[in-house]
């Protein structure tokens, strides 16, 4: 856990200043925290029902994915953006395998960066990610552990979003940054393969979300392609939240309909949002 990291973040049991102390953190009333071998630390309360987290089969198919490619150009046009503000410290929330935060601090070589994320196991890979970025196990839906406008930039890619939250721990004039994917992203598989469907009011819906504590700032649509094979369709699916709804017998035998390989399009909104006083 870098030391820059740490002093923004706060106690989950009492909200103080959490310090670095030794092989953990702790804050004034004595409330401590170990930091994992693998450079992450776990600030879930003890009544968290972590239920909804990534599994290490989910974290895997992500990493190898992600890995291959194929997210470049969304990956490049976020960390450009977050760039243009010039930002010292970035909290990806709902980071995953931090991906996305090392490509952003690779960016911005002046910032580090704090990967939040529910599943320890995405949180292992996170801590990883980048030397300016730290890893913390947190649930979105719960008071973060972050100071009083602790961030300059919020990051939110494919993730839950607490606006409340968000706009608790940025500065005045923070900037938050979603990206959600739209109507046409994996439109050739959803039906053959029964995967899960992209609301047609998702945009309209995260901004109604947001209202009250954002205005839009910036829209952009990104749209990709990826010429995929089977088994890349397999972890592809592997990684996301139809890995819960499509049994892996039943996608191999759905996939044994389509061509090998198959072209898919992957279409994706990022949008700007400027903190409301």
């Amino acid at each position: 856990m870098l030391a820059d990291v740490a002093r923004y973040l706060v106690c989950p049991v009492c909200g103080a200043d959490l310090e670095l102390a030794g092989s953990g953190l702790r804050c004034p009333a004595g409330h401590t925290f170990d930091i994992a071998r693998q450079g992450y630390a776990n600030l879930l309360p003890g009544n968290a029902r972590p239920g909804t987290a990534d599994t290490p089969e989910m974290v895997r198919a992500r990493a190898e994915f992600l890995g291959a490619g194929h997210f470049t150009a969304l990956a490049d046009r976020l960390a450009w953006e977050v760039s243009r503000a010039a930002p010292s410290f970035v909290v990806d929330a709902g980071a995953g395998t931090g991906y996305y935060l090392s490509r952003i601090l690779d960016r911005s070589p002046d910032a580090s960066g704090l990967a939040l994320d529910i599943s320890k196991h995405a949180a292992r890979r996170a801590a990883k990610a980048h030397p300016r970025a730290g890893a913390v196990v947190a649930d979105l839906w719960r008071p973060l552990p972050l100071r009083d406008g602790a961030a300059d930039i919020v990051v939110n890619v494919f993730a839950p979003r607490n606006a409340a939250e968000f706009h608790r721990v940025l500065r005045d004039d923070g900037l938050l940054f979603t990206v959600t994917p739209s109507p046409g992203h994996l439109a050739p598989l959803v039906e053959p393969l029964g995967l899960l469907s992209v609301d047609r009011r998702k945009t309209e819906r995260t901004d109604a979300a947001l209202a009250g504590y954002f205005k839009l700032d910036s829209r952009k649509e990104i749209e990709t392609e990826a010429v995929l094979t089977h088994d890349e369709v397999t972890t592809l699916v592997g990684m996301g939240p139809s890995a819960h709804h499509v049994p892996p017998e039943r996608l191999r035998e759905r996939l044994g309909r389509l061509p090998d390989p198959l072209p898919v399009p992957m279409s994706f909104v990022l949008s700007g949002y400027r903190r409301l006083e």
